[in-house]
């Protein structure tokens, strides 16, 4: 009898559960003598960083650590790091990339939290991880990685990282999911308000995430990517995978600085890059005898807050192509990118700058992305002016938060993940982020747009940096406030000349009424941190 379409079975030669871990054992067979990884003077072939990677999931087994457990690693972007990245899924575990920036207590509580069997931590980063593990019950061993490129340091006087690679088999077979569903990582969210949240994240989604990425990004096996984005932030917005799944090369940096960056680019021929926002602020503004004009253009994606339209077209300026992007930890990095569009490229610079500032369209293996209202839950009209909540729903989100079932509730209601971003749709579908829903400010009862000011304080020839927040008011309520940094090669602006540049190009309401000039505080992961300004407002 025909059983139909239907009812043909999953076998192994038609079914294999995705996993980005496929992708290094891949590159390893076609591209066994390519460079995979530049760091200093260190070199690794694709053979090599599988031999390397499949050591470290066989000495993770040998040390106890069981499928499911959580193995954490503190350091920078060096090639550790990346093995993390394959040799701890390969034995089954669950990679913690913990933030380097963040203070010992934050450190202690992500690790208790995820209860983490061991830590990985780069010696620069012992004193620090000593102190977060003095203060737990019941510590996981620590192993010691000594980069050749960093500043040296004791360490916690374990097992070096070298010693436990010898000690795995490389030919030890590799541990594939048995499901697509089960944990690859977890991941911290900045926990500006409050503790962090564990976002967990499986191998299905890391998978398609990173195809998306190599598809939107235009990455090939002779793409040269340079790690200026932080591998613990979303498992570098898993492009630790992609750039492995097209065979290109992975160039190190231990620190983000101008001088390091224009320097990889012209040595290594370098092409694809990703960074928040404050980064291309930093390549912007540094000092001439630093810069060098790419040889050939260098596409940056970048993301993590809007990025101004000054911003994109001074970068592009300088021979960059930006890619603006948009997304959370939630969603494995990037959720939505602002696509390319006929007609584009012959756009005068400043309306151009001002389409790619939009975070546009869902990334291509995320389902949807789009703008409703979080009360009804219907789409808001494509005007580009009704406001409304951002949400996605596709494989590229989020298991969801560890240990926290409210928060779960909450974020997944309505069967879509709720973002917290606020934002409008436009005409051509295009989303575009105007606030974060705490970071509104609602003055005599108009709603105002900080990233709106914030774009017209950026275009400011004398202003590096802006940051505007809600101030209270006895009359309206609230009014906007303004923190800047001026630019360090220009004259500094003052406030009287700061708000009439806004009034002259904003409905006046809108403008500051007070500005505040100083260095911005930013959170672990380089965001302007509006949640300390506000304090400092309200005198908090």
């Amino acid at each position: 009898m025909d059983e139909g379409p239907n009812a043909l079975p999953q076998l192994p030669a038609n079914h294999v559960p995705l996993s980005p871990i496929s992708f290094l054992l891949r590159a390893a067979r076609i591209y066994p003598g390519r460079v995979a990884v530049i760091h200093g003077r260190r070199r690794l072939t694709y053979a090599a960083l599988a031999e390397r990677s499949r050591r470290l999931a066989a000495a993770l087994g040998g040390a106890g650590i069981a499928p499911g457990e959580v193995v954490a690693v503190l350091a920078p972007n060096i090639p550790e790091m990346l093995e993390a990245h394959y040799g701890v899924p390969m034995a089954g575990a669950i990679l913690l990339t913990i933030n380097i920036r963040l203070d010992a207590a934050s450190i202690g509580f992500i690790l208790r939290h995820s209860k983490a069997r061991l830590l990985l931590v780069d010696s620069e980063y012992a004193n620090i991880a000593r102190v977060a593990l003095a203060g737990m019950e019941a510590p996981p061993p620590a192993i010691d990685i000594r980069d050749p490129e960093g500043p040296g340091g004791e360490g916690l006087g374990g097992t070096s990282y070298e010693d436990f690679l010898a000690g795995g088999d490389p030919a030890a077979p590799v541990r594939l999911p048995a499901d697509e569903w089960e944990a690859i990582a977890l991941s911290y969210t900045s926990g500006t308000t409050g503790d962090p949240k564990g976002v967990v994240t499986h191998h299905r989604g890391a998978y398609l995430n990173a195809c998306g990425n190599a598809l939107a990004f235009g990455l090939s096996p002779r793409s040269v990517y340079l790690w200026t984005l932080p591998m613990f932030h979303c498992n570098g917005w898993t492009y630790t995978w992609a750039v492995t799944l097209q065979g290109g090369t992975h160039v190190c940096l231990r620190r983000v600085e101008p001088a390091a960056i224009f320097a990889a680019i012209a040595e290594h021929g370098v092409t694809h890059m990703c960074a928040a926002p404050v980064v291309l602020t930093m390549l912007i503004h540094a000092p001439e005898a630093v810069r060098r004009r790419p040889a050939q253009p260098v596409a940056i994606a970048t993301g993590g807050a809007a990025p101004p339209s000054p911003v994109i077209a001074r970068m592009e300026e300088m021979g960059f192509a930006v890619t603006h992007l948009y997304g959370l930890t939630e969603c494995y990095g990037p959720a939505t990118i602002c696509l390319w569009q006929p007609g584009l490229d012959e756009m005068p610079l400043p309306q151009k700058a001002a389409f790619m500032a939009r975070q546009g369209v869902n990334h291509p293996m995320l389902e949807e992305a789009t703008v409703l209202d979080p009360d009804s839950m219907a789409p808001v009209p494509r005007d580009g002016a009704t406001l409304g909540e951002i949400m996605l729903r596709g494989n590229t989100v989020m298991k969801g938060y560890l240990d926290n079932p409210a928060a779960n509730a909450a974020a997944f209601a309505g069967g879509w993940f709720h973002t917290g971003d606020l934002g409008v749709l436009h005409p051509d579908g295009y989303i575009e982020v105007k606030d974060r829903a705490k970071d509104i400010v609602i003055s005599g009862g108009e709603n105002i747009s900080t990233l709106e000011v914030e774009e017209v304080l950026y275009a400011h020839p004398a202003i590096m940096e802006a940051a505007v927040v809600a101030a209270p008011d006895a009359k309206w309520g609230e009014v906007p406030h303004a923190f800047v940094t001026p630019a360090p090669d220009r004259p500094a602006p003052t406030e009287a000349e700061v708000i009439a540049w806004c009034r002259e190009r904003l409905a006046h309401f809108k403008a500051p009424k007070r500005v505040t000039f100083g260095p911005l505080p930013k959170t672990s992961t380089g965001k302007i941190q509006k949640f300390d300004l506000r304090q400092r407002l309200r005198g908090g």
